[in-house]
């Protein structure tokens, strides 16, 4: 199956290359692409994604925008509504981001813990609802801060086997009013290659139980002679109070820790270090090798960090706008106690 996917994935970059071509529409491009791939929480995967990249001010000072609308349907009958942004404002004074996500989901829950066993795996259904959206004014050299402000929903929680029992599977919903700041120097937002991001977040969020959050994200990029990339990221998350289990500190999925089913690994805390080396190989052809080392862990052990899962693969780069430089991005990822998984998108995973 995995093969397949390769292939039909190959075919649609082909497709978008030479069909599905870039619309420009006053310092608007716009990129329709075939979704076709494979991940671990999905399976197999079909739909569509368009990046619009937004250049609408003719100075030295603005970086480029973008946004994503995707829409996928799974081999595991799952709906996925995914719409992000990020937008600079003039002369970058102010700078906005954000996400709305729908999903319908059948999933796994593994339960809490870093060394939670495979025979503890719960199928369960849920609808999902996430936004999350920040305002952040620039106040020194691409530098931010600002207010956020999120909304989790989730609904229809039904375990679909008796065993193992997990009361903290209900339904629930989250309200979180935030405090961010960002210090983002990179050259690019979906193909970095050189600058450095440093985004710090507390969070107070409203639930059944209320709890609070801190999260760090450290990322630095050099690149030599126009080709070589070496790409490093720092993240740590803490939750204080009664975290409910979808909001959680997770390990695994695309945008942490590939290689892993996503929130297989979930807990209170997370420390995660992830490096990436990137080089181009012929025409428009890229690819990418990756590492790094990973843990979840509870309050108590919030200073000892062990139970460490490494994760490690490579990626194939196909460039979809030279101008922007612009990736269309595929990875195969693996992990410990046979973990693995396969992701396709725009853009880099950090």
């Amino acid at each position: 199956m995995l093969r397949i996917c390769i292939v039909l994935i190959l075919c649609s970059i082909f497709y978008g290359a030479a069909i599905g071509q870039e619309l420009e529409v006053k310092k608007v491009k716009i990129l329709p692409v075939p979704a076709i791939g494979y991940s671990p929480e999905t399976k197999t995967y079909l739909g569509a994604v368009t990046l619009f990249t937004f250049n609408l001010y003719n100075d030295s000072l603005t970086r480029t925008s973008n946004a994503k609308l995707e829409v996928n349907y799974t081999w595991n009958k799952q709906l996925i509504l995914d719409c992000g942004w990020n937008y600079f404002f003039k002369e970058e004074k102010w700078f906005t981001k954000g996400q709305v996500l729908y999903s319908k989901y059948p999933d796994y829950y593994y339960g809490v813990g870093a060394n939670t066993p495979n025979s503890n795996k719960l199928t369960f259904n849920s609808n999902r609802f996430f936004f999350e959206g920040f305002a952040l004014k620039k106040i020194g050299f691409k530098l931010f801060t600002g207010l956020n402000a999120r909304f989790i929903g989730y609904t229809k929680v039904e375990p679909l086997n008796s065993l193992p029992n997990y009361p903290e599977l209900v339904d629930g919903s989250t309200l979180g009013i935030g405090y961010s700041i960002l210090k983002d120097t990179r050259n690019n937002l979906l193909t970095p290659l050189n600058g450095s991001y440093l985004y710090f977040n507390t969070s107070y969020n409203l639930a059944n139980r209320n709890y609070g959050q801190v999260a760090l994200d450290v990322r630095f990029y050099k690149t030599w002679k126009d080709k070589f990339t070496l790409a490093n990221r720092f993240v740590n998350e803490f939750n204080f109070g009664s975290t409910p289990f979808y909001d959680l500190a997770f390990l695994g999925g695309d945008s942490y820790v590939r290689g892993y089913y996503y929130g297989r690994y979930r807990d209170k805390n997370l420390s995660s270090y992830q490096t990436e080396f990137r080089f181009p190989v012929a025409w428009k052809f890229g690819l990418a090798a990756f590492g790094g080392l990973s843990s979840v862990y509870s309050s108590e052990n919030r200073f000892k960090i062990a139970n460490i899962r490494y994760n490690y693969g490579l990626g194939v780069r196909f460039l979809v706008d030279k101008t922007d430089r612009t990736n269309l991005r595929m990875d195969y990822a693996m992990g410990n106690n046979d973990n693995s998984g396969f992701y396709i998108s725009f853009g880099e995973s950090f």
